[in-house]
């Protein structure tokens, strides 16, 4: 059996660990936007990573953090967990997160690439990012992070994203890495 790229180099991209349940905020919003979570393929991308698309994720990461303005779901939409696209330059974690993923879907990339993840972040608390596929590895476009790094150098803890196959489905990520969190006070 020959080994795919991803399974080969397992340290530059996420070890996936079966079927999980699509956040209850996703299934709302592809209820309103069915075009962005329909589709899918059996043959999934990893999109080359020359240095034209390289500077294209820097730009659109940067872009969309810049054009959206922070702001909880609560006080946008009066409700603790809400996904939709960007709507008067505010949002929260998701919104950045749909923003770029249509952004970089409108410029051509493959929606196989382009997965919403889910993570947990420093204060264990549930954060979105989008997760690139490369041949390179798996690279996340973060609003909390200015730099698009490969996942295994963010410091949060990943626990699911869209499925590379069906924008409707989830998959469980296996995130076995040691990571240590500690706060120095004064």
């Amino acid at each position: 059996m020959m080994a795919s790229s991803a399974s080969a180099n397992p340290g530059r991209f996420m070890a996936m660990s079966g079927v999980a349940s699509a956040p209850v905020g996703h299934q709302t919003f592809c209820s309103e936007n069915p075009g962005a979570c329909t589709g899918g393929t059996q043959k999934p991308v990893v999109v080359k990573l020359s240095e034209q698309r390289w500077n294209e994720l820097l730009q659109v990461n940067d872009t969309v953090n810049k054009s959206i303005r922070p702001v909880t779901d609560k006080v946008l939409f009066g409700q603790v967990e809400y996904w939709t696209y960007p709507t008067a330059g505010a949002g929260d974690c998701e919104e950045y997160v749909l923003e770029k993923q249509r952004v970089l879907a409108a410029a051509g990339w493959p929606a196989s690439a382009l997965l919403i993840t889910v993570v947990k972040d420093l204060n264990n608390e549930g954060h979105a990012v989008l997760t690139v596929r490369t041949d390179q590895g798996d690279v996340i476009l973060d609003n909390q992070i200015e730099a698009v790094l490969p996942w295994y150098s963010t410091p949060y803890r990943y626990v699911k994203r869209q499925s590379t196959t069906d924008p409707s489905q989830w998959t469980a990520i296996s995130d076995t890495r040691v990571t240590t969190v500690a706060s120095i006070g004064k």
